[in-house]
């Protein structure tokens, strides 16, 4: 990874830029990747309670699930914070459609109905070959820019050794 993202002082910059990185195949990858939307809301100062941020763990942590199992291949996770909303993206090369499982008899198919439960908002859109699945999550209250309207730099493979 070790990208280093600059954000920009000009006065049509948003702070803090989104963040996007790839996921590798393989649900092994899951874990790191959960952690690491975490380690990004706290580097960005986002004001969650914890039980907040241990529910956009889990729902990123089903959303990554999804994109990895049924695709077999790697996914982008995008993590977005605007007007007092966080957004994760996972885009992914299926064109297959996200389905929520309502069979009781069913073993699988819930991560959907948890997300739907907990996030604040939750969808998907066509992009490409396949599909962006989106949940977003309000934040507890307004928060100063961590940037303070300056340019920083961030360090993505910091936040990757934390997560």
């Amino acid at each position: 990874m070790g990208w280093n993202v600059i954000v920009s002082p000009l006065n049509t910059a948003r702070f803090p830029v989104p963040l996007e990185w790839g996921v590798p195949p393989g649900v092994d990858a899951v874990p790191r990747a959960r952690r690491l939307v975490v380690a990004i809301l706290r580097d960005w100062g986002v004001p969650l309670s914890g039980d907040a941020l241990q529910e956009i763990e889990l729902c990123a942590s089903e959303v990554i699930a999804n994109a990895l199992v049924h695709t077999k291949e790697c996914c982008a996770v995008t993590v977005r914070r605007r007007a007092g909303r966080l957004r994760v993206e996972v885009a992914d090369r299926c064109p297959e459609l996200p389905r929520q499982e309502r069979d009781a008899e069913s073993t699988g198919g819930r991560g959907l109905l948890l997300v739907e439960a907990l996030a604040h908002a939750w969808g998907w859109h066509p992009a490409g070959a396949g599909k962006v699945v989106w949940f977003e999550y309000l934040e507890t209250s307004h928060a100063p820019c961590p940037t303070h309207g300056w340019g920083t730099a961030l360090n993505l493979q910091a936040l990757c050794e934390v997560a």
